[in-house]
């Protein structure tokens, strides 16, 4: 079964560019995404850009509007994910529990729908 692991964190909470924490922040994301191709559960993960960056799109009696930024507002944005191919949801959150950013925000799993039955 397919897990997405979706990543968020408020802005600023995670290591900074620049600072001396971010090295190893960026080497534990390397070190995770290492074992999960080494354990053959990594489908998909993408970094995102800022939440700021966002359109929302949404239909309302047949019209199509657009805004800009996210459509929730929440003190944490999503900023990125991971697709796993796990037997399991219990192997799914333990491969999401190797994801850094869960030390600073938090990692939502949920399986993803086999439409295809």
């Amino acid at each position: 079964m397919k897990y997405i692991a979706l990543i968020y964190s408020a802005p600023g909470s995670s290591p900074a560019y620049g600072t001396p924490e971010f090295g190893p922040f960026m080497a534990a994301y390397q070190a995770a995404n290492e074992r999960f191709a080494k354990d053959g559960v990594l489908v998909a993960g993408e970094a995102l850009e800022a939440s700021s960056t966002a359109t929302t799109l949404r239909i309302r009696d047949g019209r199509t509007e657009t805004l800009d930024g996210p459509f929730a507002e929440s003190k944490e944005q999503l900023g990125g994910f991971y697709i796993f191919d796990c037997s399991t949801l219990d192997d799914a959150l333990r491969y999401a529990a190797m994801i850094p950013t869960a030390t600073y925000g938090s990692v939502e799993v949920r399986p993803i729908q086999n439409l295809q039955q």
